[in-house]
């Protein structure tokens, strides 16, 4: 498995970070860290299961900490799906 798609969701939530990292931190480190998320979802896509399953937060999905942010996503069939990427202050709003 090696494909991986974003939810709408998920580019919503990279804009959101990648918008908080400009004003927090300046463009250069923002577009380091924006980079960061798509180099784990090469990594998620080429071992899905290496990662920690959630099920207590909803039935199915996988995550992996980039940063402070976690990436969730879930796996069908040969795509892994990134359906959101949640801050530790964002929790409460998953999915």
């Amino acid at each position: 498995m090696a494909k991986y798609r974003l939810s709408n969701e998920a580019k919503e939530d990279l804009i959101r970070i990648h918008q908080y990292g400009v004003k927090m931190f300046g463009m250069a480190q923002a577009d380091k860290y924006f980079e960061t998320f798509f180099e784990y979802f090469d990594i998620i896509a080429q071992s899905p299961y290496s990662y920690e399953s959630v099920d207590t937060i909803k039935m199915g999905y996988r995550r992996c900490v980039c940063g402070v942010d976690s990436i969730y996503y879930k796996i069908n069939d040969t795509t892994v799906e990134i359906m959101a990427i949640i801050g530790r202050q964002d929790l409460s709003t998953i999915l």
